[in-house]
């Protein structure tokens, strides 16, 4: 462990025993390096890490504060590494497992927390992907929408914020333009109304079961064309799932 990763770890402890709670804001350079023992160089170092993992919040001519820690904010970077892992294959498999070990679940704990507010707008975003079977970009809005409603109705916003990271959008555009082009569009838009139904009833074991029908065949879809992609040779567009950029 270098100095400056020890320098982390004492001003986190301040942060994870209470002495500086969120929303406080940290002593000066020279009292807080002369309070943990640190050089003040070492004391910056660790400030400006924790702030880059957003614990801390530099305010310019203010001083340095601790964040809110809400997982949102926590969390915020798990999305750009989900973007930057989807050129590898294997880490595209991955995620597709934590989804499907994650996802059931929060769609069962959804079913018994879920109030009619929700429900309706759960509904809204399944009426748009029906309007929008040809519309890859719509498709893709309202399916991260209806996912991202369905998990909000557990109250969990970590699970929440997680779940977001994990799908991430540009494999969900990836995915959907497949499915268009595979004609297995009806058939994932038939998964979101189970889903829906079971959350309607408030059946948990109905909606874990049918979420988990739903992101197993989305794992399957994708598992295929990831063989045909790597079948493919370079010179040939293919169905070109990790070769094709999305439209800006």
């Amino acid at each position: 462990m270098s100095l400056t990763d020890k320098a982390i770890v004492q001003i986190r402890e301040l942060i994870g025993t209470g002495a500086l709670p969120p929303g406080s804001k940290l002593p000066p350079e020279p009292e807080l390096a002369a309070q943990l023992g640190l050089s003040r160089n070492l004391a910056r170092e660790a400030v400006k890490a924790l702030s880059v993992a957003r614990i801390l919040e530099v305010r310019r001519g203010d001083g340095t504060y601790v964040t809110s820690l809400a997982p949102s904010l926590l969390f915020e970077g798990l999305g750009g590494a989900v973007e930057l892992l989807q050129s590898d294959p294997g880490a595209l498999l991955d995620l597709m497992e934590v989804r499907r070990l994650l996802e059931p679940a929060a769609t069962a704990l959804a079913a018994t927390r879920i109030s009619e507010d929700q429900l309706a707008e759960i509904g809204h975003h399944l009426d748009a992907m029906r309007e929008a079977r040809d519309d890859v970009e719509r498709l893709n809005a309202h399916d991260a929408a209806f996912h991202r409603a369905v998990v909000r109705a557990t109250g969990n916003e970590s699970l929440l914020t997680l779940l977001e990271g994990v799908s991430g959008r540009t494999l969900r555009a990836r995915i959907w333009r497949g499915l268009v082009d595979d004609q297995a569009a009806q058939r994932t838009l038939s998964e979101h109304e189970a889903i829906f139904t079971a959350l309607a009833n408030r059946d948990a074991a109905l909606g874990q079961a049918a979420a988990l029908l739903h992101v197993s065949n989305t794992e399957r879809w994708l598992r295929q064309h990831l063989r045909t992609a790597e079948a493919a040779t370079p010179s040939t567009d293919g169905p070109g799932l990790l070769a094709r950029p999305d439209p800006a």
